[in-house]
């Protein structure tokens, strides 16, 4: 595996985490290794952007990340290809082309695959937002395929993600008179954000004319229920349901934890295979509990390409990814508001909207300038 004396090093997936490794070698220095980068997608889409792409804030493409200059900036080879297996005791990756690429470390962040029909049922409404990379174009798809603006969309979902594609979705709609129902599920709105938060958020759903319904959703005999509540007629179903890993993961021989995610150490190292990482959606801390959002996968970036520099060139990894004890996020209203939330604080206003802005295009912007910078 080694070419010219140098260990090779390949990235499956262009996740958030991946490029903030990409990003970290390119501003660090890059290890004295062959890289390769393997992903489907030329562009990865930046998640955090989403929501005011939908709203119509900003044009389609301005939450993309190009990884194809940013791979050349870091002299790693970019292979355009799908990974559909792993043989970890050969230390191989296979392509949905054919192709098998060797390797001696690997690092795995190819974003959560989605799951929705799975949970709830096969129906043509349905758009799982996952994988997130196809979500847009696969919701533009559906409004140049239908006559007229739908007269009814249920978003199933009170996480983060669930309520700013709500909020995002009565924006992109304002004109239309379309009805919007949140189905936050039994959990609530926002479970796991402090009791002032949810209330703002449930206040500004109802001030948008927003149904909630705290329910769990089920497609029954093509019709959609969520609790005792028959919700129809549905005229689109947006599924922003939790991450699922791909199915390819399960025959890899790597340790899963209980719910099917790469168990991974301090380091990102699976508990299994240590010469592999993962981060981002599809790997699983086991140390301490760390969600499943864009912030985390992003700081896990630099730990992935520090460790992954150790590794290769012979030394342990010493970088850990250690979360705050609170983390600020920043939900978009989709009217020019955000509400923000940090611990147990929380507010709401414009500036919240001006930040979240700022944060979301600084970051968008660093690769930019790294690949113009090739």
């Amino acid at each position: 595996m080694m070419r010219d004396g140098r260990p090779t090093i390949l990235l499956i997936g262009g996740g958030h985490a991946h490029c903030s490794a990409l990003d970290a070698w390119a501003r660090r220095g890059t290890p004295d290794a062959r890289i390769i980068l393997l992903s489907p997608d030329r562009h990865t889409r930046y998640s955090g952007m989403i929501p005011g792409t939908l709203a119509g804030r900003y044009e389609p493409d301005a939450g993309l990340i190009d990884l194809d200059p940013i791979a050349q900036r870091v002299g790693a080879v970019f292979i355009r290809d799908r990974c559909i297996a792993i043989d970890p005791r050969a230390r191989r990756a296979f392509t949905a082309s054919g192709e098998s690429i060797a390797f001696d470390y690997a690092s795995i962040d190819t974003g959560g695959a989605g799951y929705a029909a799975r949970v709830m049922g096969e129906d043509p409404r349905l758009v799982d937002v996952r994988p997130i990379a196809s979500f847009l174009s696969l919701q533009a798809e559906r409004e140049r395929a239908a006559e007229k603006p739908p007269r009814h969309i249920a978003v199933i979902g009170g996480g983060a993600g669930g309520i700013e594609l709500t909020f995002a979705l009565r924006q992109r709609y304002a004109e239309a008179s379309t009805k919007l129902t949140l189905v936050a599920g039994h959990a609530g709105v926002l479970s796991g954000f402090s009791a002032s938060v949810r209330r703002l958020a449930r206040k500004e759903l109802a001030r948008q004319g927003i149904a909630l319904v705290e329910e769990d959703a089920r497609l029954e005999h093509s019709a959609l229920l969520a609790g005792p509540h028959r919700l129809e007629p549905v005229d689109m179903i947006v599924a922003a349901l939790a991450a699922a890993v791909p199915d390819w993961l399960r025959d890899t021989g790597l340790e899963l934890d209980a719910d099917g995610f790469i168990a991974v150490d301090r380091y990102q190292r699976s508990l299994s295979h240590p010469f592999i990482l993962a981060a981002g959606d599809v790997a699983a801390r086991q140390d301490r509990a760390v969600p499943h959002a864009g912030v985390h996968a992003v700081h896990a970036g630099p730990v992935l390409a520090a460790n992954l520099r150790n590794m290769a060139e012979g030394r342990e990894p010493e970088e850990s990814y250690r979360p705050r004890p609170a983390s600020l996020f920043l939900l978009s209203t989709g009217q020019d508001e955000a509400i923000a939330s940090y611990g147990p604080l929380a507010a709401q206003g414009r500036w919240a909207a001006r930040l979240k802005h700022w944060i979301d295009t600084r970051w968008i912007a660093r690769f930019r300038k790294s690949a113009f910078s090739v």
